[in-house]
């Protein structure tokens, strides 16, 4: 499975991929949304679309509530799991990015069990993986 790990923080990115990777995902990097949907569309004509991108809120070029409208808006990629993982905590902020087609939320800071449980929750993970 492959999960799109979407920050301009490298170091962020480089931090979720490491998490990610030992549930099961292959990890694909992207510093901004419009270079998320640039991954999105190569991934797509090879004929896979990833099962999780988790999205940085505060990212140049487009951001991370722009990119789940925009992945949101294209039938090919419902099946992308969404997981906004920012540093937005403003309940104003979550209900946003919920309404506007995120499955899931998770505040920076987080620990490696929060995002493997918010993996789990939405079925994306067995229980007995990385527990």
């Amino acid at each position: 499975m492959l999960a799109l790990v979407v920050d301009d923080s490298r170091a962020m990115r480089r931090i979720v991929s490491a998490i990610v990777g030992p549930l099961g995902f292959t990890p694909v990097e992207a510093d901004n949304g419009a270079s998320a949907l640039a991954e999105l569309e190569r991934l797509t004509a090879e004929g896979t679309v990833p099962a999780l991108a988790c999205i940085d809120w505060n990212m140049p070029v487009m951001d991370g509530l722009q990119l789940v409208q925009a992945v949101r808006s294209d039938p090919r990629w419902r099946g992308v799991t969404l997981m906004m993982v920012t540093t937005e905590s403003e309940h104003s902020q979550i209900v946003r990015a919920l309404a506007a087609g995120a499955h899931e939320y998770l505040i920076k800071p987080f620990t490696a069990d929060a995002l493997a449980d918010k993996l789990r929750y939405l079925g994306l993970v067995p229980a007995e993986v990385g527990a």
